[in-house]
């Protein structure tokens, strides 16, 4: 048995002693996610990280009580099963509901030009609904977002388009998220340049500050 697949169980145990909410579950879960966190499966796709997100959620909320799904059974298999499993199951319905998505707008998905050149190609990532519940873990985010004290996440934004940065788009994407055709409508801007900006620009600095918080 690895050191790995000795620690979490204890870690579990430990972390379901405490209150929802309380830092001493808080502390414990960050230690889970960190230690399996390199052990999940990865896929260079659009959504993976949208996928990634939600199966921390219910990482979360179904780790010691069966809030949004069925509690974990350490007696079926370990954490790390157990997380993979619902993460490439959000992947498949991702990629489900993206070729539905695009199936349906596919007559729309080339504009051409005056002269007849395709251009604007438009790749529409839409995505699943989330919880509404928030896990404590996230709380620090949105304070972390919200106050902004650098200021860099307000500066980051689309040319042009100043109210459309940062700052709002991840406070948008946490749960209760908005999903990308929902904000793409609301500004007038494309799903493939929102969600293209967020990927570059956006989602470096929240896995840094995960990463100064412990959390990856």
């Amino acid at each position: 048995m690895s050191e790995l697949e000795r620690k979490l169980p204890q870690l579990v145990e430990q972390a379901c002693q405490h209150p929802p909410g309380s830092p001493e579950r808080q502390k414990n879960l960050t230690r889970i996610i960190r230690l399996t966190s390199s052990k999940l499966w990865r896929e260079n796709l659009p959504y993976y990280q949208d996928a990634l997100q939600q199966t921390w959620i219910f990482f979360c909320q179904n780790i010691c009580e069966a809030t949004t799904g069925q509690r974990y059974d350490p007696s079926r298999g370990s954490v790390v099963t157990w997380l993979n499993y619902y993460l490439r199951l959000r992947l498949k319905d991702y990629a489900i509901a993206r070729g539905r998505e695009q199936a349906r707008v596919a007559p729309s998905q080339v504009r051409t030009s005056k002269s007849g050149d395709a251009q604007d190609m438009i790749n529409p990532i839409d995505n699943l609904p989330a919880n509404p519940d928030i896990p404590p873990i996230l709380d620090k985010v949105y304070a972390w977002a919200t106050a902004d004290n650098t200021g860099e996440l307000r500066s980051l934004h689309i040319e042009g388009k100043p109210h459309v940065n940062c700052q709002m788009l991840i406070l948008r994407r946490l749960p209760p998220e908005t999903s990308w055709k929902d904000l793409a409508t609301e500004f007038g801007i494309s799903v493939s340049t929102l969600s293209s900006f967020y990927q570059r620009q956006c989602l470096p600095r929240l896995r840094n500050f995960g990463e100064s918080e412990g959390y990856i």
